[in-house]
């Protein structure tokens, strides 16, 4: 482990961020005086020096990690390898956290606190109460909300926030998805996951926050993207039976002042 207070590692997925990635680790530093959290960046050979930014950052901020792959191997690709990276190194609770600005570090507190408090899973949620989203333009704003709604009532998940993507697992969700396995590569890989925790009896808390709309980059969201988590989920639905999830939020005003 790079820092021997830290048992949260956060992993980071990035394919062309750099105009992300020195304010992300700014925010996360800033982040870091009041929440001891390790970041692993998984990045995918990205040609515009993304890895390589990474690395001269590392050299004076210990508690980065790196994990350089070669080609897009895609979203869910860069969580598993993310998650075995992390338990092969003694983490306690590993987290997950968009590169491009949009999931605020400051976040961390509350959904490590959540986890440390017994959550398996202390989800980052925009659709429970004191949630939401900014920046978003109307097209993707119906294009999030169908595919919770289509997933929540396929998989009869009581969360709200299915496919949202900045959270906390502890160590045994974690084992159980890599154990269990996971198949998609864009934003299925999120409900994946809220599902097998689900079927495990594994308690869900979702955490309000405010999602922002990337200003620098481009969207990695395709069509491919979209029909793989559709076809995933009517799998799943048909997998077989289901378990009760304990799912709980936490109040508004709980989360430092968010």
């Amino acid at each position: 482990m790079s820092s021997e207070q830290a048992q949260l590692v956060v992993v980071v997925p990035t394919y062309n961020e750099i105009e992300n990635i020195d304010t992300l680790v700014a925010r996360v530093l800033h982040a870091r005086a009041t929440t001891p959290v390790d970041v692993l960046f998984v990045d995918d050979g990205s040609p515009d020096g993304t890895g390589a930014r990474i690395n001269e950052l590392r050299a004076s901020n210990p508690w980065i990690n790196v994990l350089e792959r070669e080609g897009r191997q895609g979203l869910g690709s860069a969580y598993r390898a993310g998650f075995r990276w992390a338990l092969a190194h003694g983490y306690e609770r590993v987290g997950e956290m968009d590169a491009d600005l949009s999931h605020d570090p400051s976040y961390l507190s509350a959904l490590d606190a959540a986890s440390r408090d017994g959550a398996d899973l202390a989800l980052g949620s925009r659709y429970t109460r004191g949630g939401g989203s900014e920046g978003w333009p109307l097209q993707r704003r119906i294009l999030s909300r169908g595919a919770n709604l289509f997933a929540r009532t396929l998989l009869r998940l009581p969360t709200k926030d299915v496919t949202g993507g900045f959270r906390v697992y502890n160590r045994r969700a974690i084992e159980l998805l890599l154990d269990q396995g996971t198949e998609c590569d864009g934003y299925g890989f999120q409900v994946e996951g809220v599902y097998e925790v689900s079927r495990a009896g594994m308690r869900v808390v979702e955490v309000p926050i405010i999602f922002r709309d990337r200003a620098y980059g481009r969207s990695k969201m395709s069509r491919s993207i979209v029909w793989e988590a559709t076809r995933r989920c009517v799998a799943l639905a048909f997998a077989g039976p289901r378990v009760p999830v304990t799912s709980a939020r936490i109040p508004e005003g709980a989360t430092d002042g968010h």
